[in-house]
């Protein structure tokens, strides 16, 4: 059935997160420490979890670099969050599951009060994360990736898939597909060929893209390629093969660059490509030039280019001489995600002081203000992303809080946009995210949160104490 897959992954990201690691701080540590809240001193400590070498060091680097540049500006322009010092530790994962697993364990009692949340960058440390982040009270927010059902806050408390999903990227490409040919209906008879990495990321999309194939009746082949993915003889000769329609790319790294030279290679056209927002970034197509001219990419709402935000950033923080990575990748795709990632942390943060005060928060207290966020384009404009990304706003159910995306296309030296806005058909996706989510909870005999019930009980009246007797 479509969604053994998913069973499978949890399965193997379960057996990951069993990965015995050093330096790990006992679990009474770290809640003797978060009890410090109001004792230690004023600092809010954000892990950053990065992969600056390696085969996916390209790609992530300067998403890192965007991450830490945003934490300099708040620190240095606005003096932290309300008046609380930012502090920071980087730890270097390589993409590696059990690495990141090390990563978390070693960092999650840090600081005053324990780490603010962690940003995994990874979906196969997602999946090893998901299982430990409810006994830590310790909020996983995996912007654009990790767990597509983690959207639903009943079944994931503690795991925030920020501005959308894989799933979301599957239904937006096959509805642009569709919008292309005239109509989803004329997608019948069509074939569609998956090329995606093959870890959990990969076949993330892979049960949304199953349920659209049954609706418009196009032909899906799914063709999974090895890490890190330059080894892609074999898949492309099943495309010249099969001769799909359209080829869309789940990548990451090298992989991405590696594709488009097969396509070359094979005569595919390039402008019948269409990456997910992991594929579409300077180093995807950089490499390849001219060879990439036509290829197509989601976009993650933002693309390429400078706004206000980014100009605050060359004044306050490259200004000085404290920017993390060059000053000429201010602005590009990765940096600019990079960066947004940060960006939601600190306004959880935000949120949460202004229910528990300005002071050193706990993972448990910045949970409530990231499913409390509410980024409206007038807080947008303010914080200097007009024009990156449109509002987002969370509740205990709704853990995304947006699910929009646009494309953009490489003309052979930059990316421009080329689709309107796109919103995933959520009647498609809810029941798969609940269905999916409760087999989740069933497996890990847990219990499914009830959101209106907590609802209903922060809103009820406090009951008066009972009279003394006389």
């Amino acid at each position: 059935m479509a969604f053994s897959l998913r069973l499978k992954a949890i399965a193997a990201a379960a057996g990951v997160a069993a990965v015995a690691s050093l330096g790990m701080a006992p679990s009474s540590a770290v809640a003797q420490q978060k009890g410090a809240a109001a004792k230690g001193p004023m600092e809010q400590f954000i892990p950053v979890l990065v992969y600056r070498t390696g085969p996916y060091g390209p790609n992530g680097t300067p998403w890192a670099n965007g991450f830490v540049d945003y934490l300099k500006l708040v620190n240095g322009r606005d003096g932290g969050i309300g008046g609380v010092k930012i502090t920071w530790e980087e730890c270097e994962t390589g993409y590696a599951t059990d690495r990141g697993v090390e990563c978390y364990e070693r960092l999650k009692g840090k600081g005053p009060t324990g780490a603010t949340a962690f940003n995994p960058l990874s979906t196969g440390i997602t999946f090893a994360l998901t299982d430990k982040a409810p006994a830590d009270k310790i909020p996983i927010v995996t912007m654009g990736y990790g767990r597509s059902e983690s959207a639903d806050g009943e079944a994931f408390p503690w795991n925030f898939p920020l501005m959308g999903s894989y799933w979301v990227a599957a239904d937006i490409l096959i509805q642009h597909l569709g919008k292309t040919n005239g109509g989803l209906d004329k997608l019948k008879g069509k074939k569609i060929s998956l090329v995606y990495h093959d870890s959990p990321y990969g076949r993330e999309p892979i049960p949304v893209l199953q349920e659209r194939a049954k609706m418009h009746g196009f032909d899906l082949t799914t063709i999974p390629v090895t890490h890190p993915g330059v080894e892609q003889k074999a898949a492309w000769l099943q495309i010249r093969q099969n001769r799909p329609d359209y080829v869309l790319l789940w990548g990451w790294g090298v992989m991405n660059s590696a594709a488009i030279r097969e396509a070359v290679a094979t005569g595919f056209p390039r402008d019948r490509m269409y990456g997910v927002w992991w594929a579409g970034a300077e180093p995807d197509v950089v490499p390849t030039g001219n060879d990439a001219k036509g290829y197509h990419a989601l976009a993650l709402q933002h693309g390429a280019g400078r706004a206000g935000v980014h100009n605050e950033i060359l004044k306050h923080v490259h200004g000085k001489g404290q920017g993390t990575g060059p000053q000429d990748e201010v602005g590009q795709v990765l940096y600019t995600r990079g960066m947004i990632n940060a960006m939601l942390v600190i306004e959880g943060v935000k949120q949460a002081q202004s229910r528990y005060g300005k002071r050193s928060l706990t993972g448990e207290e910045v949970r409530w203000g990231l499913e409390n966020l509410s980024l409206d384009q007038k807080k947008l404009d303010a914080l200097g992303f007009s024009g990156v990304m449109r509002p987002v706003s969370t509740s205990c159910k709704d853990h995304m809080g947006s699910q929009f995306a646009r494309l953009h296309t490489w003309d052979g030296a930059k990316w421009n946009f080329s689709s309107d806005w796109y919103e995933a058909d959520m009647a498609i996706l809810r029941p798969i995210i609940r269905r999916t989510g409760e087999a989740y909870v069933n497996e890990k005999k847990l219990t499914m949160r009830n959101c209106a019930a907590e609802l209903s009980a922060a809103s009820a009246p406090a009951k008066a104490a009972p009279a003394a007797k006389k």
